[in-house]
């Protein structure tokens, strides 16, 4: 009763502020249930930090809402309207992105081929390589994105930082109203991490883009979100302001749990 209780609250009665709000998400592969019932809101130019441990759900919930898999019971309601995202590219077209680990960059190209990558402008019969390296270069400006050299190089030659830095600005700038960042400070030092915290700050400044954020690390999280969510098998658990929990309260949370899985398992052991 009580976590129906949180899972009706959670999303607030005035959604005019919600750029998009999922309700009662569930999703199965066969026996194996990663999502059980969540509910979660998304305001308009807000950073949500989405956390908690291997397992949680959280790239189930990610993958569902930039269109890669359906979800199995649940609705999206984006803008006010209810949608059926049925694929990626319909995602991308109702202004959902996604920026995984992999990033999905061409190593071998450049920067701003990269930048353009499946949508080229052409001076027929050939790319048009000066009006994409004048485009990248002004919108990279524009993000703030100062630490490289020349968009003329080649993503092979870029740190991690600078290389998530340019996937996130690639979406932001094919016009995405909501990005979603898949551990987006992943492997990365202070120094790299420090790029994409400023980057995402600069995106919440301008807001003109709402962004969720799966990570790890409560501390670099709460540096930058206005809001988290913490996901405990397939439910969310807690939403709550930034300025309101802190990473020790989010980190005993996630103990307790593991505490009360070993205490199931010991006893599931003694029986």
């Amino acid at each position: 009763m009580a976590e129906q209780a949180y899972q009706d609250a959670a999303v607030p009665a005035d959604g005019d502020r919600d750029i998009l709000r999922v309700e009662h998400i569930s999703k199965r592969y066969g026996a194996v249930t990663a999502l059980v019932d969540v509910t979660m809101h998304l305001e308009r130019g807000e950073v949500l930090g989405l956390i908690g441990d291997n397992g949680a759900g959280k790239s189930t919930l990610l993958k569902i809402l930039c269109g890669f898999q359906p979800p199995t019971s649940g609705r999206i309601i984006l803008e006010g309207q209810e949608v059926t995202i049925k694929s990626v590219d319909h995602a991308r077209s109702l202004g959902i992105d996604a920026v995984y680990q992999d990033l999905a960059l061409v190593n071998q190209l450049t920067v701003y081929h990269n930048m353009f990558l499946n949508r080229e402008p052409v001076r027929w019969p050939l790319l048009n390589n000066r009006a994409m390296r004048k485009l990248a270069k002004e919108h990279l400006d524009d993000m703030g994105i100062k630490t490289l050299k020349s968009v003329d190089v080649e993503v092979a030659s870029l740190s991690g930082g600078q290389r998530q830095a340019i996937a996130v600005a690639r979406s932001v700038y094919s016009d995405a109203k909501i990005l979603l960042l898949d551990e987006p400070l992943a492997a990365m030092g202070v120094k790299e991490g420090a790029i994409i915290l400023d980057l995402v700050t600069r995106l919440k400044t301008q807001g003109n883009v709402s962004i969720i954020i799966i990570a790890h690390n409560y501390g670099q999280v709460l540096e930058v979100c206005d809001r988290v969510n913490l996901l405990q098998g397939g439910r969310i658990t807690l939403d709550k302001r930034s300025a309101e929990t802190s990473a020790q309260e989010l980190t005993d949370l996630v103990v307790a749990e593991y505490r009360k899985a070993l205490e199931e398992r010991h006893r599931a052991a003694a029986s």
